[in-house]
């Protein structure tokens, strides 16, 4: 797709194919650097600062959340803020120059490539190569300073923090699913993948993919659109209660918490004698925290057990893993969910998906069933 061809296009549609082009290019290149590079040669047009966006197969808000996650989530830009920065580099008279300590980040977050999981390190100078000269002088120099240090001594300050250490192989790249949600809420959630490289067994996840997933329910839970509170927070056997005891204790208040033990009777489901439900006052707000969602309508069978106890009770959803009916993890639609159809048909208020998974599923740390 050449200049011109671009232009015929919206600028919606023209982005999701360079970004295409991009991941192409790194999967056959192996290397972000190389993408970006070859991605300009092709499009004279892309500023350095998108051509390696597109190389790491990111869209402006995906960019961003990966941004926040290499600080901590000490930081909240959204995809406004990477199209402000693209806007300068590409145009003299629009948009707004990054930082310094912004380059830095964002040289690491694009050095984690398509999947998220490289550790390539890329050079923040080389992201504004065709714009240096307009950054604030401050920024130029810090620049000047780190192009002249060993590139066998990574600079510290670049370092992802609050990141998976061992656990992040286990993670594919983040991508925005819609969701049903409340009214005039957030409809679309920040999920990641959960890539399965060995198809046909369960994928053990360790405590620190685990501990990410809950840490982006409650991302997702802070951003659905209003403040959230919860009376009580019923998890769906071990690990469902684990998450809940986070969730509870982080998120609201250290709210009570009931626990679920579901027993498989025959092809049906059946609540056993060591469930706990909390006293709650009239019409209750509650979060339903499973592990994950398969084809089995458990959480069907819980909605209406939880409604019958607690008469009037906006039930909201929480999962750590929705299984996808095709291959592709990072689907584009709810539907594309084999549990879409049983959640829809719960009511639940709102849905929360930390990850996506293949068949057969994922484990949780030490066999929490």
């Amino acid at each position: 797709m050449d200049g011109v061809a671009d232009r015929t296009v919206s600028p919606q549609a023209r982005g999701r194919e360079l970004a295409r082009q991009g991941r192409q290019l790194w999967h056959d290149l192996g290397s972000v650097e190389l993408a970006a590079l070859e991605l300009m040669s092709r499009h004279s047009e892309v500023p350095c600062i998108q051509a390696y966006r597109y190389a790491a197969g990111l869209s402006q808000d995906q960019a961003a959340a990966r941004y926040n996650e290499m600080t901590g989530h000490q930081t909240s830009i959204g995809g406004t803020t990477i199209n402000a920065w693209e806007t300068w580099a590409r145009v003299r008279s629009g948009g707004s120059p990054p930082t310094f300590s912004s380059l830095l980040v964002l040289a690491t977050a694009y050095g984690r490539g398509p999947l998220g999981i490289g550790e390539e390190l890329l050079s923040p100078n080389d992201l504004v190569a065709d714009s240096y000269e307009r950054l604030a002088p401050e920024d130029q120099l810090s620049l000047k300073q780190l192009a002249g240090r060993p590139s066998s001594a990574p600079d510290p300050a670049i370092t992802p923090v609050g990141t998976p250490a061992s656990g992040t192989s286990f993670m594919g790249p983040d991508f925005n699913l819609p969701v049903p949600t409340v009214p005039n809420g957030n409809p679309e959630v920040c999920a990641f993948t959960l890539p399965n490289p060995m198809p046909g067994q369960l994928l053990d996840l360790p405590w620190e993919v685990f501990g990410y997933g809950i840490e982006r329910l409650m991302r997702q839970i802070k951003s659905v659109g209003r403040r959230l509170e919860v009376d009580i927070c019923f998890g769906v056997n071990e690990a469902g209660l684990v998450m809940a005891t986070f969730l509870a204790s982080a998120q609201f208040g250290r709210c009570a918490i009931g626990y679920l033990r579901c027993n498989k009777v025959q092809d049906a489901v059946a609540l056993a004698e060591q469930c706990l439900f909390p006293p709650a006052a009239e019409a209750p707000t509650i979060l339903l925290c499973d592990f994950e969602v398969k084809h089995a309508d458990v959480v069907g069978y819980i909605a209406n057990e939880l409604r019958s106890r607690y008469p009037g009770a906006a039930l909201y959803f929480a999962v750590f893993g929705a299984m996808t009916k095709g291959r592709d993890l990072e689907v584009s639609r709810f539907d594309d969910l084999t549990g879409a159809s049983i959640m829809r048909a719960a009511g639940f208020e709102a849905v929360f998906i930390a990850a996506t998974m293949s068949p057969p599923g994922i484990e949780p740390p030490l066999e929490l069933r």
